[in-house]
């Protein structure tokens, strides 16, 4: 085994009399991934920030190649090849984006007293950007009317336009859309070939194990593991992640949605009546002038009343998805981790100390509580998608059709159009809300065997959801009216979320199988 690159010894950090980090040891080799992993206040931000030259440990010490090191700065990091990108990278918002990637390290002939290399380093923050898909006008322009992607990939430019032995990201991926998290994956893989070590701290676990050599977990300031990842299992350090706890289970209630469609079909239909009438009774006389006028009084109060309904209704939405958010955070943070931590204490009393006759009863028990933590996160992942805050309505779309796919064996077909940005979230939650709907109808009606899910701009620059499938053949078209009668509310959901946001639904039923359904909500941002 090679010599270790970085040798972390018994490091301990106090704050305010509070003990974070308490004797923390462990070694990196040149080349090797390591992960480092704990619920928050685990003490994993400390832990990278002394590593980085931040700030130094109350106690124990840290050797680079052998060498023993102080760090209370981090330009000393820096100068034995250590480089931190932490979460809120600091830049100097007045300088342009490539004066902040190179500032106190300017390319210089001669070095460092001689005049900076302005060609030299546009052309090195040129390479670094274009193998991150960031755009390279970029360069001139103040850092501080950056978003906070592209300050993150400015902050990871700083860190890799100078050779470095250790590179260290704290909690650095969410902040960067789907495409720059695999992108930044696989550039940390080149780097291990090369011989750079990688710490990376993270809670996306599936980025971790597909780039990582070890985990380190961390609980209450220690570490509470050093596992090798190919030996272990998500699910081995989701537990190790948790510990041992025990707290009282709560059971939120999730809000009941009223539907106003009754309502608007009412209202339409006295628009109808009006127009009818007034067409009639245009040479009418003055009694038929004031039916007319009454008529036309109580259409508009209608009309006012469904404004406020579909506002009561709009509330009611917004209120029960943060309900949904709250019920999924709450069953991650409790339920599951308090049946992990339970199904990890059976485990570790393990099977020798269990008389014959009931280890079979045992196992049975394990497997029944993973059985229901995977039913959990399931039901997490319905109740508030995690990638639609982090990553944009397309991201989870794609998610949620290839688990579905996955889990009902119908194949889908899916097309995103790229460019949307992002959407208000009322919108991007409610379109995510009618694409579930519609692939859950399909699995629960059509027979179906393939699917396919279009989501893009039509050419009048509304958002056009369409879901087809190739299921049994549809003689009669549904009637909203009907399916509201019969409770049957997957279509009949898609209406009133369609409505709200002053959109349309129709279906289509082709003579050879299959059922189309189509979304067309006007754009709140118009590309013209």
């Amino acid at each position: 085994m090679s010599e270790a690159l970085l040798q972390v010894r018994s490091l301990s950090k106090i704050f305010s009399n509070l003990l974070v980090l308490d004797g923390i040891s462990f070694d990196l080799r040149a080349g090797e991934v390591v992960g480092v992993v704990g619920r928050r206040g685990a003490g994993k931000t400390t832990l990278l920030n002394i590593l980085g030259g931040v700030f130094p440990p109350n106690s124990g010490h840290i050797l680079v190649n052998g060498r023993k090191v102080h760090f209370e700065r981090v330009h000393q990091a820096r100068r034995v090849g250590v480089e931190l990108v932490n979460q809120f990278p600091p830049m100097v918002d007045q300088l342009s984006v490539l004066e902040n990637i190179f500032l106190g390290r300017e390319l210089c002939v001669p070095p460092r007293i001689g005049m900076p290399q302005w060609r030299r380093m546009h052309q090195r923050a040129s390479e670094l950007l274009t193998a991150f898909s960031v755009p390279l006008d970029l360069l001139s322009q103040p850092t501080g009317s950056l978003t906070d992607e592209q300050r993150h990939m400015v902050a990871l430019a700083r860190s890799l336009c100078h050779p470095a032995k250790l590179l260290i990201l704290d909690d650095f991926l969410p902040n960067l859309s789907f495409q720059r998290q695999t992108l930044v994956l696989e550039h940390i893989k080149k780097l291990a070939q090369g011989g750079t070590a990688v710490i990376i701290c993270s809670d996306n676990l599936k980025h971790l194990f597909s780039v990582t050599d070890r985990i380190l977990v961390l609980y209450e300031g220690r570490l509470s593991a050093d596992r090798l990842t190919q030996e272990s299992t998500a699910r081995d350090i989701v537990e190790l992640i948790v510990g041992m706890r025990d707290r009282d289970l709560v059971t939120p209630v999730i809000w009941a949605l009223e539907s106003y469609h009754s309502a608007q079909r009412k209202t339409e239909e006295l628009f109808r009546q009006q127009e009818r009438l007034h067409r009639n009774l245009e040479q009418s006389d003055s009694l038929n002038r004031q039916l007319v006028e009454k008529l036309s009084e109580q259409v508009r109060a209608l009309g006012k009343l469904n404004l406020a309904l579909q506002s009561t209704q709009r509330r009611l939405m917004t209120e029960r998805e943060e309900e949904r958010k709250a019920l999924a955070r709450e069953l991650h943070d409790q339920s599951i981790q308090d049946l992990l931590s339970i199904n990890y204490r059976l485990e570790e009393a393990g099977d020798d100390d269990i008389p014959n006759e009931h280890r079979q009863e045992l196992i049975a028990i394990r497997e029944g509580i993973r059985q229901v933590v995977g039913d959990l996160r399931q039901l997490c992942r319905d109740l508030r998608p995690p990638t639609i805050d982090n990553h944009g309505l397309p991201s989870a779309i794609r998610s949620l059709t290839q688990e579905w796919s996955e889990r009902t064996g119908i194949m889908v077909h899916l097309e995103v159009e790229e460019e949307f940005g992002r959407l208000p979230e009322a919108i991007e939650l409610s379109v995510f809300r009618i694409v579930q709907e519609g692939i859950n109808n399909i699995a629960k009606h059509a027979r179906a065997t393939r699917a396919r899910v279009t989501l893009k701009r039509s050419l009048g620059d509304s958002l056009l959801v369409r879901i087809e499938d190739d299921g049994k053949v549809v003689t009669d078209l549904p009637n909203l009216a009907d399916l509201s009668a019969s409770k049957h509310y997957g279509l009949l959901g898609i209406s009133e979320r369609a409505a709200l946001m002053g959109g349309a639904m129709k279906f289509e039923a082709p003579q050879d199988g299959g059922f189309i359904l189509t979304v067309e909500i006007p754009s709140p941002y118009p590309m013209g």
